[in-house]
């Protein structure tokens, strides 16, 4: 998942009209763990990658009938494999320039 606007903006009717799922799946899905919605007093609010995260956990379990336990280890994974990725890119932007044969003392 890309790392997409994460600014809190959308309250939990608006976010689960959104993505086509009842409020209480929201909550559902927010006490198992796999969505955490910012807080303001007692209202819950959605961003834009809680949204897309919501479609994520949508497409597992309808589509390919993966249970929550199940959707909490790929997301883990997922995110796991995103990081990595970001590390092994930083590396090779830090990474030293190749000597060249000019460069070698012999």
């Amino acid at each position: 998942m890309s790392d997409q606007n994460r600014e809190p903006s959308y309250v939990i009717s608006i976010a689960a009209e959104r993505v086509g799922m009842h409020p209480q799946t929201l909550r559902l899905y927010e006490r198992a763990g796999l969505v955490k919605p910012a807080r303001r007093g007692s209202n819950r609010l959605y961003s834009d990658w809680d949204i897309e995260r919501l479609r994520q956990i949508q497409r597992l379990t309808q589509d390919m009938g993966v249970n929550l336990a199940g959707v909490e280890i790929i997301l883990n994974l997922l995110e796991q494999i995103s990081q990595m990725q970001s590390e092994i890119e930083q590396s090779r932007q830090q990474r030293l320039p190749v000597p060249t044969m000019e460069d070698r003392p012999y």
